[in-house]
Order: structure tokens, then sequence, then C-alpha cells
């Protein structure tokens, strides 16, 4: 299987590594690990668990988009929260929603049955 790998534009530069890669046969498209940063590399929300959680979907949404792909298409979805605690599930989904306002044409992955 041929991959192709490539950062769409709206996505932070220069990084040791392409957001996004498609494989060609059977497509996959695999996006790197996202962080509260706009494209140009400013901070988003710094502090703020929600704000960073909703810049990332966007992001997320970016590559996914770069690669003519939705949220729609998505299989699984990974989050990593340094510092961890129970106590933060408020604000992270908070930032969830506030990524959906953002955009309602689709939520970032819909719950689905295994």
């Amino acid at each position: 299987m041929a991959v192709r790998h490539f950062t769409p534009a709206g996505m932070l530069r220069p990084t040791p590594y392409h957001h996004v890669s498609v494989g060609t046969g059977t497509t996959q498209v695999h996006v790197s690990g996202q962080v509260a940063r706009q494209a140009d590399g400013t901070p988003v929300a710094p502090g703020d668990l929600a704000g960073q959680v909703a810049q990332v979907l966007r992001n997320t949404a970016v590559g996914l988009a770069g690669a003519g792909a939705s949220f729609a298409d998505v299989v699984r979805l990974t989050f990593y929260v340094t510092q961890w605690s129970p106590e933060k599930i408020g604000d992270f989904m908070a930032g969830w929603r506030r990524s959906r306002r953002r955009s309602a044409s689709e939520s970032p992955c819909r719950p689905r049955p295994l």
C-alpha cells in the first residue's frame, strides 16, 4: 500500500512530521496528534482545557478535510491530556460542546456501538 504524507494548509508548520497520511488501495487517513495551536504556531487558550480541546478538534477537522474526510469517517479518536484527573471531565466536555457549536454541520465522532 502506498502512503502519502502531507500537511494541509491551515495546520501548524513547520513540524518534524506530517499531520496527515493517506494510504492508497483501501483508503485510511491518519491524523497526527494535535495541540492547541493555530496554523502559525500561536498558542490557543493557555490554561483553559475547554478552549484547548475545542482547538484540537478544529485542527483535527482541518486535517480530515485536507484528506477529503470528516468526523463522520472517523473510526477512532484518542485524547491525551497532561496532568489528567477526573475533576477535569467537565472542562473537557465543555470543549467538546464548544467545538460542536462552531461546526454545526457535524459532531466530532458520534458515539457508535462496537
